[in-house]
């Protein structure tokens, strides 16, 4: 029955071919439109999620600061100055802290034969590495044994290495920093990243805590970077590590501005609220370009009814009940959102196809390449798309249909 009703609606719509692609294409343009869109939003949350991950998937930064609350017969206002000590018993006494990095900064002139940059060179340990996502382009990242022996070797972020080296090898070579001769172990790769401090990873050295002493006076380090067991226990375990540092330094646990600190936690929700809030507008957009489709293909449909009205009555006189006629106009319109959705998909391909990777980041990060757009059609965004069309293909096709199951077979048969 119902292969027949389909059968049906294809012959109605050879009849009146031009009119039936015109109907068409509006539902195509809709279809590439809702695709693409959605795959922009996709591409666009992508590059947003890895810049973020690029600064860590699970970290908080902790800074000394001074105390804004009266606490234990101490006055407001007094200056917090963490140790390494402090640190490491904190780090014993929050459960749900995985490791406590001491971080030491300085910016000094870096120098490499006749260049000079001025650069943030960082203490670290050696945990460091994983938790901040440094990621080596070549040679390796600081090692235990860098630390224990105290080696002066640096890792250096990609901008630094140009600035240094230009296009020449750094491996193994000896920079000199501070007056100190240190060698190149490995290079991080170029780094787009959303968040940072003290500035980009990019143009920084990361040397050993226990050779940075050498430099500097480290007793004090700049801040701490905070791995929590899990991304989830973030605020929990920033809120363990300040009730630890409250209970030596005799501060209130509550007292945020004595140790300040942020997050990955801190930065996710805007990262989520920008590349969601964008995902919802252009699939807004680009379902309101397929309800125009839709709008075209119910207005055609009823141009159809008014101009088979005789033939609608002959066939309700021969026997044929509402539901036929529905079912047949609903078939016309399926037919033409299907067909519609087939080729808006094939033409979306071929868009993405033929598109170059779009510089979303690129050149707000002088990294070619790196931060660029790429538009691609998964599974889930065709299955969103379709999911939409048959939704606009049935509501366009519901009225005429509704409208010709109504008529009345009497008054259809004196219509001329």
């Amino acid at each position: 029955m119902f292969a027949e009703i389909f059968l049906q609606a294809w012959d109605a719509l050879r009849r009146n071919p031009l009119r039936s692609l015109l109907t068409m294409f509006g539902i195509v343009w809709g279809i590439a439109a809702v695709t693409l869109l959605i795959s922009y939003g996709a591409g666009f949350r992508l590059v947003m999620v890895t810049l973020f991950n690029n600064f860590s998937q699970a970290a908080v930064i902790m800074f000394p600061g001074q105390t804004s609350e009266q606490a234990g017969g101490e006055r407001a206002g007094r200056r917090i100055r963490f140790e390494v000590e402090d640190l490491k018993q904190a780090e014993l006494e929050s459960p749900l802290i995985r490791k406590i990095c001491p971080e030491s900064i300085r910016n000094l002139p870096v120098s490499y034969q006749e260049r000079v940059v001025n650069a943030n060179v960082r203490g670290v340990c050696v945990e460091y590495g994983e938790i901040r996502s440094q990621k080596p382009m070549e040679g390796r990242w600081l090692s235990a044994e860098d630390f224990t022996e105290r080696r002066r070797v640096v890792f250096m972020g990609d901008w630094l290495k140009k600035k240094l080296f230009s296009g020449r090898p750094a491996i193994g070579e000896t920079i000199t920093i501070r007056g100190m001769r240190f060698q190149v172990i490995g290079i991080a790769d170029q780094k787009l990243q959303v968040g940072n401090y003290f500035g980009p990873d990019d143009r920084s050295a990361f040397i050993p805590y226990s050779v940075a002493g050498d430099l500097w006076d480290t007793r004090y380090p700049s801040c701490a970077v905070i791995q929590p067991i899990a991304p989830l226990f973030e605020d929990k375990a920033e809120a363990q590590f300040r009730e630890s540092l409250a209970r030596r330094f005799g501060f209130s646990p509550t007292d945020k501005r004595a140790v300040t600190g942020f997050g990955t936690s801190n930065i996710r929700p805007i990262i989520d609220g920008l590349s969601i809030g964008l995902q919802v507008l252009l699939l807004f957009i680009g379902a309101l370009t397929l309800g125009i489709g839709g709008v075209g293909l119910m207005n055609i449909l009823l141009v159809s009814v008014t101009e088979r009205t005789r033939e609608i009555g002959l066939r309700r006189a021969m026997g044929a009940r509402r539901w036929h006629i529905a079912w047949q106009f609903l078939a016309e319109a399926l037919v033409i959102t299907v067909a519609g959705g087939v080729l808006g998909a094939g033409l979306s391909y071929f868009v993405v196809w033929i598109m170059p990777p779009l510089p979303l980041m690129s050149e707000l990060f002088e990294a070619p390449g790196k931060g660029d757009l790429i538009l691609r059609i998964q599974p889930a965004t065709l299955a969103a798309s379709f999911a939409v069309l048959m939704i606009v293909g049935l509501a366009s096709g519901l009225a005429p249909a509704l409208r010709a199951s109504r008529l009345d077979p009497t008054e259809a048969l004196r219509t001329e």
